[in-house]
């Protein structure tokens, strides 16, 4: 009884998919050299695990030699002579000819800007510093003022925070010396009322009538 087909779909298990992957890996690196050393072929081949790790295989004395064979086959045309490596170097230093320009432009720009080289500026040139300057300058009085607005409402509130801190200390102020001065105030009037009424007794006019005395 021969095996039923296996279907191929993605190994859910981590480690089941890592050991497979190893075990497969190993057996294609393994026919890649097989068929390059039986049937003399030259044979390239590349592998990225799905953590990024290259491993990869080629018959010839360098994966850019085949690389470039590659593409001349399937891309490249008949006058293209250039290689992978040259193509690369072109587009680099192309690209840093651009940088340069660019960073020599906004150099120029800065030193207009500062008021510097402003003699080889055609009539429009001048004209388009003047009005970047004038953007320039309303940017900076707007940034200003909105500076100085900002300022004086935080001082508005510092202000007013202590004018409330102020007014909350009196009235504890004020709180505290009635508490304290109503016993004594009270204590002052019993004691003058007392010492009112004893004065009031002390100069009492006595009660006695006229008598007389015969013998």
């Amino acid at each position: 009884m021969g095996r039923g087909r296996v279907e191929l779909k993605r190994i859910e298990n981590k480690i089941n998919r890592q050991v497979t992957f190893a075990k497969r890996r190993n057996g294609l690196l393994k026919k890649a050299y097989e068929l390059s050393v039986l049937c003399d072929a030259e044979v390239a081949l590349i592998i990225f695990s799905n953590r990024g790790k290259l491993y990869e295989f080629c018959s010839s004395s360098s994966m850019l030699k085949t690389l470039e064979r590659y593409q001349k086959c399937n891309y490249g045309a008949p006058e293209t002579n250039v290689s992978a490596r040259e193509a690369l170097e072109l587009s680099s230093q192309q690209e840093y000819l651009k940088l340069k320009a660019r960073y020599e432009a906004l150099q120029r720009s800065q030193r207009n800007l500062l008021g510097e080289d402003l003699g080889p500026l055609s009539c429009k040139e001048l004209e388009s510093l003047e009005r970047q300057l004038d953007t320039s300058l309303k940017q900076i009085r707007s940034a200003r003022t909105q500076f100085m607005l900002d300022t004086l409402t935080d001082l508005q509130k510092r202000e007013h925070a202590l004018n409330e801190a102020n007014r909350t200390l009196k009235q504890r102020l004020m709180e505290g010396s009635q508490v304290h001065w109503h016993p004594q105030e009270m204590g002052y009037d019993r004691q003058h009322e007392a010492q009112h009424q004893s004065d009031e007794a002390f100069f009492h006019p006595l009660d006695c009538g006229p008598t007389l005395q015969i013998g």
